[in-house]
């Protein structure tokens, strides 16, 4: 049989397979550098894992912590229809019973239906880490498994540094997981614990086991430290596995784990496989969001299917032929996975940009003049150091203010803005910003207090305008970004502000952008074409209405 033959056999077979997804974001993702989750995060993030259609949801190891602890009692009460909640925790300690074991018990007194117990695979580890025997890692691990298993708990055995010690002892790592097996192990998940495999390794040592094992499920938990955690995990499938271990964005210690959201995509659409809950791969976008916002971390633009970038075309040659056949430029429909397709705009566009970026309301797809138009402010503008790739409110005020007549009408002026900043010896700094703005002929004169300029002048805006627009407190900042656009001026540069917002209403995230030598005037251009945008469109809606 020649390899493409082979191939499309193997493609054949995976589909409607079913692959169950195993999400370890409150336990392994906690892992990474910055991420903390609260308690209320975590029983959050639960549900909606839930609502996803994940099969296990490791809650963390119940020993390590009183809130990893609290998180087994608490999530007992969530209505959870579809995941199956999981404790993880090391094999017994050596010299002592499993009904002794402290580690033991605190599994089993979490009351989680699965429990995930780790072991040493390597023989190195069991020389230089555990300092036991072959032979009584091998009872650790038996013993450990068995507990549970005799306690009606479904016991998952994660193969620690498997595909690693198989390396170097392929006889004893396989004897490990069959110590496992015996002991009543449903699931045997293979880590490449240390990210260092490459995908050919993966597939051949995975069918091995697959094999060997034809009556246990095997699964795959790969790290990402070569950048192939996803692509490990896909051929894992392939070669055997029905489970698959990872997180969400592949957050995770190192490099992370294998993406969930990438590996949920591709096996439901790449492989026509069976996971998650049925509608559930359009709710990716939402899910990738929802734990960037919760772990405090920035969103990644470039992530594949969920990212901000994943589906922009900034060529004009792209944008071109993606408005007659979208197929030229994207593997799939964005909305697919919950995201959009963006065009870009920039001094590299051409009118084919504009015509595709400017929301069709404008109405300019086939107005030549208008297209031109907004190009050259938006040359002119970039001229001066915006950017407009992830400011599309911004871009929208831009192009208002371009075509002018019924898409323009300021709904303020600036009389002036004041920040002053107090600052005693160590004490905290202290910050006032007063903002004096004309709307409809009256002045409005508000003051407040923040945690610095750009937080003081939002609430003051927001209050000189929140009797007329309620909808201003919709508004929420997410990312706050600045970047140096001429770098020879040293302190005197100018700066390029981009703020992303949250629209706490719509659930919607938007950019805005301004530009200054001075860092607290481009912050206020940014915020304020933010929240005009935001409640142009408000005023839109209710004429609309």
């Amino acid at each position: 049989m020649n390899a493409k033959v082979k191939n499309a056999k193997n493609a054949e077979t995976m589909k409607s397979k079913r692959v169950e997804l195993y999400d370890t974001t409150l336990r392994d993702g906690t892992q990474a550098q910055g991420v903390n989750f609260s308690l209320k995060d975590k029983l959050e993030i639960a549900e909606h894992l839930d609502a996803l259609g994940v099969d296990y949801i490791e809650g963390g190891y119940p020993l390590s912590n009183p809130k990893d602890e609290q998180f087994f009692q608490e999530v007992a009460k969530l209505n959870l229809k579809t995941a199956r909640i999981a404790a993880f925790g090391m094999t017994r300690r050596k010299n002592i019973t499993a009904e002794q074991d402290v580690g033991m018990q605190a599994l089993l007194n979490s009351g989680a239906p699965a429990v995930t117990i780790v072991g040493k695979t390597w023989d190195l580890h069991v020389r230089d880490v555990l300092r036991v025997s072959e032979d009584e890692n091998r009872e650790m691990i038996f013993d450990s498994v068995q507990i549970m298993a005799k306690a009606g708990r479904e016991a998952i055995y994660d193969a620690e540094h498997f595909y690693d010690g198989y390396r170097a002892n392929p006889e004893y790592a396989i004897a490990t997981l069959q110590s496992a097996c015996d002991a009543g192990a449903v699931c045997l998940a293979l880590c490449d614990t240390n990210g260092g495999s490459t995908s050919d390794y993966i597939a051949e040592v995975t069918r091995t086991v697959a094999e060997t094992f034809g009556d246990v499920k095997i699964g795959i938990h790969c790290h990402n430290d070569s950048g192939l955690a996803v692509a490990n995990s896909l051929i894992a499938v392939r070669s055997g596995a029905v489970h698959v271990q990872g997180t969400i964005n592949g957050i995770g210690e190192r490099c992370g784990n294998a993406d969930l959201v990438c590996v949920a995509a591709n096996l439901a659409l790449k492989y026509g496989c069976d996971v998650l809950q049925p509608g559930a791969i359009a709710k990716l976008s939402e899910i990738s969001r929802l734990i960037y916002e919760l772990a405090n971390l920035n969103l990644r633009e470039h992530q594949p299917f969920v990212g901000s970038a994943a589906f922009a075309h900034k060529g004009g040659m792209h944008v071109h032929a993606v408005q007659r056949n979208v197929s030229t430029y994207e593997h799939i429909d964005p909305a697919v996975v919950g995201n959009a397709r963006r065009v870009l705009v920039s001094e590299l566009s051409g009118v084919s940009n504009i015509a595709a970026a400017v929301p069709k309301k404008f109405n300019i797809a086939d107005d030549k003049d208008s297209q031109r138009k907004v190009l050259q402010r938006v040359m002119d503008m970039e001229g001066e150091g915006y950017e407009f790739e992830a400011a599309e409110a911004s871009l929208e005020m831009l192009v208002r203010k371009t075509l002018g007549g019924k898409w323009y009408q300021s709904l303020w002026e600036l009389d002036h803005y004041r920040c002053v900043i107090l600052k005693r010896g160590s004490e905290e700094a202290l910050t006032e910003a007063t903002v004096k703005i004309v709307r409809d002929g009256k002045p409005v004169h508000t003051v407040a207090e923040g945690d610095g300029p750009v937080d003081s002048l939002t609430k003051a805006l927001k209050a000189a305008l929140r009797d007329e627009y309620s909808h201003v407190d919709d508004l929420h900042l997410m990312d706050y970004r600045v970047r140096v656009v001429n770098t020879q001026a040293e302190t005197a540069a100018r700066v390029r502000v981009v703020i992303e917002w949250r629209d706490a209403n719509t659930g919607a995230c938007f950019g805005s952008v301004g530009t200054d030598e001075n860092i607290v005037d481009a912050s206020w251009l940014a915020l304020a074409d933010a929240i005009e945008y935001k409640l142009l469109i408000e005023k839109e809606k209710s004429t609309e209405g």
